[in-house]
């Protein structure tokens, strides 16, 4: 047998071993489709921690009940839960439209599909290809006590609508001395990244309005999220952006109950719980952080070196912010204190970032609790770049190696 025949003869041997089992397709971290985190049966999604019912027969403001027998749940992703939430606000509030470019055909995102057969043109219409006049006509129809339920295609280019929506959406209220507000304005946009859409289709510019009083920034991480909060949004007496994590429009599926209910906003949720260090986050990068945390409890051999045996049983306590602003310091304050170290993950840049702000609050309030400088883990200061946006991002990695950083300060 000739060596060329012997070599092939051992690589087919070692394909078709059974000693080593291969690892599988996704690899062993949990991923979004696999996440502890999503709640995939009827009880989990009744028991949705938060959840309020609002009642069919609501003449007034209408009874609200915590029950969950006898409710059935549906398996959605986040963009159907989305529509199923503005289907909602659609069928009770005659007042509520839908408008933005695109969204009578369904939208880019397929968020608003059939909603115009099912509730008319007049009521689900595409609008010319303007932000600002976009945020302008949503403002103009909450002052005359409309639900205006505005989408923006992307986040990207929620730019040009900034003057709208910061000096007139956020203001009017104050400026009119509370004789007006567009408390029944709500502005849907996609954000954050999918890992290919370059630098004006992965933004995450919810920093950006931090300092705009008199709105609120929501960003729901799951399908029973996205619809509890988008009905929460719609309702708030105050004009509310709503951005939706795009890649988790189809990759995130949970059974959502079809009946109407609200999470509430500015409330964070603790999702796990623990004793040595508080992770903070929001949207896409809740899932990375699971997966870091399972790379901490449980490491590679390749990854087990860089992992002092001391860490690996460390409690750690993940939190979603879900509300940007106004932001839930306490639910924040409270963990840090138990914990004294605090890591903070986010997919927008770290200068000017969300999470700048929260470091220095923390910094003042748990200063003498902290025993580790507050480790944030951002998005590189860079426009996306279209081949490397992975490489900008903050992945398991990253977060698992200033978890690392921290816990061992």
């Amino acid at each position: 047998m000739s060596v060329r025949n012997g070599f092939k003869r051992l690589r087919l041997q070692r394909c078709m071993s059974t000693s080593v089992e291969p690892p599988p397709a996704g690899g062993h971290l949990p991923s979004i489709a696999t996440s502890q985190l999503l709640r995939n049966t009827r009880d989990l999604g009744l028991r949705t921690p938060g959840l309020v019912w609002t009642e069919a027969d609501d003449e007034e403001k209408g009874p609200l009940r915590v029950i969950a027998g006898g409710r059935e749940t549906r398996k959605m992703n986040t963009y159907q839960a989305v529509r199923d939430a503005m289907a909602t606000a659609l069928a009770k509030d005659d007042q509520a439209v839908v408008f933005g470019e695109d969204v009578a055909f369904g939208g880019v995102f397929r968020c608003t599909m059939g909603l115009s057969e099912e509730f008319g043109r007049d009521r689900v219409f595409n609008t010319p290809l303007t932000e600002q006049g976009i945020a302008g006509f949503g403002i103009g129809l909450a002052l005359m006590g409309h639900t205006a339920i505005a989408e923006i295609q992307f986040s990207d280019y929620i730019f040009p609508a900034f003057d709208q929506i910061v000096n007139e959406a956020a203001k009017i209220r104050y400026r009119s001395g509370g004789g007006y507000n567009v408390g029944g304005l709500t502005i849907r946009t996609p954000s954050m990244a999918v890992g290919h859409g370059g630098l004006y289709h992965s933004q995450s510019p919810e920093g950006y309005f931090m300092a705009a009083s008199g709105l609120k920034v929501v960003i729901p991480r799951s399908p029973i999220q996205a619809k509890g909060l988008l009905l929460a949004s719609i309702r708030d007496p105050n004009p509310v952006i709503f951005m939706e994590p795009k890649i988790l429009y189809r990759s995130a599926v949970e059974q959502v109950p079809e009946d109407d209910f609200t999470l509430p906003i500015g409330k964070a949720e603790i999702l796990t719980r623990g004793e040595d260090l508080t992770v903070l986050t929001w949207g896409t990068p809740i899932y990375h952080c699971e997966a870091a945390i399972h790379m901490l409890a449980s490491p590679s051999p390749a990854m087990a070196k860089h992992v002092p045996a001391s860490l690996r049983n460390s409690s750690i306590e993940l939190i979603d912010l879900r509300t940007i602003l106004p932001y839930d310091i306490d639910t924040i304050v409270e963990s840090v204190n138990r914990t004294g170290r605090l890591v903070i993950v986010h997919e927008a840049g770290m200068v000017g970032g969300v999470g700048g702000e929260i470091a220095a609050e923390v910094q003042k309030r748990c200063f003498l609790k902290l025993k580790a400088p507050v480790k944030r883990i951002t998005g590189l200061d860079l426009p996306n770049g279209l081949q490397f946006e992975k490489f900008q991002l903050p992945d398991a990695l990253r977060i698992f190696d200033g978890m690392v950083e921290t816990l061992a300060y």
